[in-house]
This record gives C-alpha cells, sequence and structure tokens, in this order.
C-alpha cells in the first residue's frame, strides 16, 4: 500500500526530500550553470529576477550609451535652430541623409566584430579579441574612404533627390566639415563591439555621458560666444565623436590587458574573409538604419521644406 504524501503515515525526512525536492540554488541565487527544475511561481520569479537583473547590468549602460549618441545630433539640431530655420534644415539633412548613410553602414561593418569577439571570449582566447578590433580598424578606415565621395559631392547628390538649391547648398558644406567625425566611426565601433565582447560596458556609458556634456558646453562655446555658426557646430561634432573614440581606445590600452596586446601584423592577416563577414552585417543592419533617411529625403519634396525638414529632424 502506497504512503500517502500528507497524513495518515509516518515518513522520513529522506523521502520528503525526494518528493519535494528543495531547490536551494535557485532560492539563493548561487546556481553554477543550469538552474534546477523550476517547481513553484516563487522558484520562477527569483529566477526572473536573477536573469533580469544580469540582462540589465549589461543592456542597461548600452542602452544609455545609445541614449548620449543620439543627444549629441539633438543637441547639435538644437542649437543649429537658433542660428535659422535654413542652417537647421541644412544640418537636418546632413546628418539624417549623408552622416546616417555612412552611420549605418560603418555600424553593419562593425558588427560583425560581435561575432568574432564573442567566440573568442567564449573560447578563452582573450589576446585575440585585440588583434580582430586592429582588423576591423582597417577595414572600417577603407570603407571610409570609399564612403568620401558621398560627403564630397553630397551638393549635387542632394539637389538630384530634390531638395531645395539654398538648403543643398549648406548641407554639402557642412557634410564637408563633418568628414573628421566619419573616420573617428572606423575607431569607435571596433572599440565598443570589444568591449561588449567582455562585458565592460559601464565605461561606455561613463564615455558617452562626458562626451554628451562637454559637447553641450563646446556647442555653446563655437556657436554663442564666437559666433562660428554652423561651421562651430561642425567642428563641435567633430571633437566630440573623435573624443569618445579616443576615450574607448584609451580605456582598452591602460585597463585590458588581457585583450590588448599592442599593434600587432596579424590585423593584416585573413582580411578577405573578415571583410566578406563585415559586408554580410553591413547589408542586414543598414535597411534598418536607413529607413529615416527615406523619410527626410522624401519631407524635402513638401512644399515647404525648411519647416518640415526642420520639424521631422527636432523630433
Amino acid at each position: 500500500m502506497e504512503m500517502p504524501l500528507y497524513g495518515g503515515g509516518t515518513t522520513t525526512s529522506s523521502d520528503q526530500t525526494s518528493l519535494h525536492p528543495a531547490p536551494s540554488m535557485v532560492l539563493s541565487g548561487e546556481a553554477d550553470g543550469d538552474y534546477p527544475p523550476v517547481l513553484g511561481y516563487e522558484d520562477a520569479k527569483h529566477i526572473c529576477y536573477i536573469e533580469s537583473s544580469k540582462l540589465w547590468a549589461i543592456a542597461g549602460p548600452i542602452a544609455f550609451n545609445i541614449l548620449c549618441n543620439y543627444g549629441i545630433n539633438s543637441f547639435t539640431n538644437i542649437f543649429v535652430g537658433h542660428i535659422g530655420t535654413v542652417e537647421l534644415s541644412a544640418v537636418a539633412i546632413s546628418l539624417s541623409v549623408i552622416a546616417n548613410f555612412s552611420f549605418g553602414f560603418l555600424l553593419g561593418m562593425g558588427s560583425a566584430l560581435e561575432t568574432l569577439c564573442g567566440q573568442a571570449f567564449g573560447a578563452g582566447q582573450v589576446d585575440m579579441l585585440g588583434v580582430y578590433m586592429q582588423r576591423s580598424w582597417i577595414i572600417l578606415t577603407v570603407a571610409c574612404f570609399c564612403i568620401l565621395p558621398l560627403y564630397i559631392f553630397s551638393t549635387p547628390i542632394l539637389k538630384l533627390l530634390g531638395q531645395r538649391h539654398d538648403i543643398a547648398e549648406l548641407a554639402g558644406k557642412f557634410s564637408l566639415q563633418v568628414i573628421p567625425q566619419m573616420f573617428s566611426l572606423a575607431i569607435n565601433f571596433p572599440t565598443q563591439k570589444f568591449l561588449q565582447a567582455q562585458s565592460r560596458v559601464g565605461i561606455l556609458a561613463w564615455v558617452g555621458f562626458v562626451a554628451l556634456i562637454i559637447h553641450i558646453g563646446v556647442l555653446y562655446l563655437f556657436i554663442k560666444v564666437f559666433g562660428w555658426g554652423t561651421a562651430g557646430a561642425a567642428a563641435a561634432y567633430d571633437v566630440s565623436a573623435w573624443g569618445v573614440a579616443l576615450a574607448q581606445v584609451a580605456y582598452i590600452v591602460v585597463c585590458c590587458k588581457d585583450g590588448w596586446k599592442g599593434l600587432s601584423w596579424l590585423a593584416f592577416k585573413e582580411i578577405w574573409p573578415f571583410v566578406r563577414l563585415s559586408i554580410a552585417s553591413a547589408v542586414m543592419l543598414c535597411l534598418e538604419i536607413w529607413y529615416f533617411m527615406t523619410i527626410i529625403v522624401l519631407t524635402g519634396h513638401l512644399d515647404n521644406p525648411v519647416m518640415a525638414v526642420g520639424s521631422l529632424s527636432i523630433w
């Protein structure tokens, strides 16, 4: 006759343990590897809390860094909006069409590093992270030179796309002035992926926050104090972009001794497979980012493009 679970019989502590295992590791959060079977709502809630905390510890700083990067663009538009409506529309088109095109392409190219750095870090080959990062620097720098004609000939390109001539002229001038910012992305994106692969994301948040604060101050200095107009906005944009890139490199050189072993000739080996992986990553990501560029271009065909593009840039 089977022994009842509750009442009507005597059970030993060992029987109770086998019938009702207590997931002590789940409740304490000290599980190493997979969690024991979840036997109740409290266990599920506790595991959800543990995993959510781990996720936010990584995703939170990355999200904050992205917000700071968008803040740099937004405050650039805000300060230029105090110069004039035509200037605002021109800068908005330059940042949203020309710069956004290169941003999407280079970010996609740099995203190939996520796969390789993640594999190397997971396999314990941390020293290869620095080699992969340098290889990505080389490829993205070459890609910048390939994109350079887009900046140089941005005025006729924008006119060809139907933008108003005075806006296209000023946007083309601004695009030439922010060419240094494009080259900073060739350093910025690989260093970001290098740090993210090792979950060193706190530094990204701090660098982004400090860069945003400094960018606002530099914008005020160049536009309000020196009166440099859109040229001052472009200069502030370049300074902030290179400040972020160099700050991340400095952190890697000083604090990431395991992954950074100095410059290496290995970065020049197996370039072509890396290029193919980078291009594949770029194609997947570009279509997602470039849609806003299309909206800005179409907005330039409205009856009042100055007001429409300026309003959309602030939005």
